[in-house]
């Protein structure tokens, strides 16, 4: 029964999103709450089959078929077909307007249909914060409980924020079919930063005992490379924001240890990094440089590429990392931006250059930033090295953060310990 359950939670994560779309892209995305209730009922359903009659032969086909039907009869019995959708259809110029259409779920639909829904969420008339929650409904699959731990938030805080966002997609019309291709690149801005939002939260998360969500970045990946294949949205950003995402995955098993302990860029094993996945992103990084617009994805993304090169002067990796970072920051400032172009300084000319410019940016509750100032005071003033770790141990999201400023403190009593 066990392995009943977990193989119904791993297809609820991978088809979820997919048929939320294909049923919304068929009868409108007005009726997103009705096609998210269709997909419930379908697993719960085969949550109830397969305990007694055992899993079928193809769980996918399966799930397919039933939703197919629940949906069929559904808007049938509710008659929301006559009343709302056969309108939208014929206003949409659809051929098939004898009965209630099925939804199609062929390959090239579901590609589609998701590609849709991606931009349909990412409407510029909903707000950013419901954007991302509402991305992780219904293009991730993620359950209200899942939502709630990721933004360290409460379901009533959720729900209501979720529900405001299907109003808007009502409210606004909200069809989904692609923008016009003049549209797509403005568009597609948004929708870039949703993922970009959406893999932040995974890599830095404020869960309270996780600092890595990995489910939440491999989503925001698989959302990234679902634009590369589509032509209008495979432009050099697009592929900027992949390799990126692809530089940092390549690390997660070497910067999370045993019981979700961090580990620092300096102590991760290269050999635990994800070669395969640092070689996709190079080849993404070389596509992104196909144009002449170079983004703040770019930066980025060139910046975590030498974080992933091995067996290279480690002073001469810095300089490099501190001269993409000076332009990170003519482009898009922003304190985070600051505080990784100062460490790059130390790294490269050593806490007396670092501290003057440190010390200007003055966040008075940014946990990493009193972590920075006790790392640029650690082998200057040790007793102030404390009070910023001290200070930046009160002020962290995640007890994984607190044990790795902790383990900071313990090491000001042994020289030579970081």
């Amino acid at each position: 029964m066990e392995a009943e359950q977990q193989t119904i939670q791993q297809l609820f994560h991978r088809e979820f999103s997919k048929m939320v779309a294909v049923i919304s892209q068929r009868y409108g995305l007005s009726n997103i709450q009705l096609a998210e209730d269709v997909v419930s009922e379908t697993f719960l359903k085969a949550a109830e089959r397969w305990e007694v009659e055992g899993r079928p032969e193809n769980p996918t086909a399966w799930l397919y078929v039933v939703a197919k039907r629940r949906a069929l009869h559904h808007f049938r019995r509710k008659k929301i077909f006559d009343r709302k959708v056969s309108p939208e259809l014929r206003l949409r110029r659809q051929e098939d307007r004898q009965g209630t259409p099925e939804p199609d779920f062929s390959m090239q639909n579901i590609r589609d249909s998701q590609l849709q829904m991606l931009f349909a969420v990412c409407h510029p008339a909903i707000a950013s914060e419901a954007q991302i929650g509402l991305a992780l409904r219904t293009l991730c699959g993620f359950g209200i409980d899942e939502i709630t731990e990721a933004f360290f938030s409460s379901k009533e805080t959720i729900n209501k924020r979720l529900y405001r966002a299907r109003k808007k997609l009502r409210t606004e019309n909200i069809t989904m079919e692609m923008p016009p291709e003049s549209k797509i690149p403005g568009r597609l801005d948004r929708v870039l930063h949703i993922i970009y939002l959406l893999f932040n939260e995974g890599y830095y998360s404020k869960t309270q005992n996780q600092t890595l969500r990995k489910d939440l970045c491999l989503e925001a990946l698989r959302l990234g490379l679902l634009l590369t294949g589509h032509e209008q949205t495979d432009l050099p950003k697009t592929n900027a924001l992949v390799a990126l995402m692809c530089f940092h995955a390549s690390r997660f098993e070497a910067r999370q240890a045993a019981r979700d302990a961090i580990v620092l860029y300096d102590r991760q094993d290269p050999s635990l990094w994800n070669s395969a996945l640092i070689r996709q992103g190079m080849r993404f990084l070389e596509h992104s440089a196909s144009g002449g617009e170079v983004s703040t994805y770019h930066l980025e993304a060139r910046i975590a590429s030498w974080h992933c090169i091995r067996d290279t002067d480690s002073t001469e990796k810095w300089k490099h990392i501190l001269q993409l970072y000076d332009q990170l920051l003519k482009i898009n400032y922003s304190p985070t931006v600051a505080m990784n172009r100062i460490y790059a300084l130390y790294k490269t000319k050593g806490a007396p250059a670092a501290l003057p410019e440190a010390e200007k940016l003055d966040l008075k509750d940014n946990h990493f930033y009193f972590a920075l100032l006790g790392e640029l005071h650690r082998h200057i003033d040790p007793r102030k090295a404390g009070n910023y770790f001290q200070k930046a141990h009160s002020l962290a999201n995640t007890q994984p953060e607190r044990q790795l400023i902790q383990a900071k403190i313990d090491g000001l009593s042994q020289p030579g310990s970081f």
